[in-house]
């Protein structure tokens, strides 16, 4: 299949999916001219790459695409993964922690007097 089908199937542009193969996650892509001619794997790996974006993995980071047999380094991609929840699990925390303390904040606010109250009176 040609760059366009490969586009319509993945929801990936033509430039993405050119920017994908200088990147190297393609691996190498056939040719028929000057034609890129496409396999159903490409449309796999497509779907990954994407994937992988929507769950805020950077393009650098899917290196495990890349390798001498044309085939994804699947234990390679655990370790990813595993990391990335690590990342999220302390980004969790740190959110909570924040939302602690907007809560604080609000309760001190309710418990201000009216607006004639200073600063000093709300916040002491």
């Amino acid at each position: 299949m040609y760059i366009g089908e490969l586009a319509k199937l993945t929801g990936a542009s033509p430039k993405a999916i050119r920017h994908y193969e200088v990147l190297g996650l393609l691996g190498a892509v056939q040719r028929s001219g000057a034609y890129r001619v496409y396999a159903d794997r490409d449309v796999l790996l497509l779907r990954l790459i994407r994937q992988a974006q929507v769950l805020g993995f950077k393009l650098s980071e899917l290196h495990f695409l890349k390798n001498s047999q044309n085939q994804p380094d699947w234990q390679q991609l655990k370790r990813l993964l595993a990391s990335k929840r690590l990342s999220i699990a302390a980004e969790i925390k740190h959110l909570e922690q924040l939302d602690g303390q907007l809560e604080a904040l609000s309760l001190e606010i309710s418990a201000c007097p009216e607006i004639q109250a200073s600063l000093a009176d709300c916040f002491a």
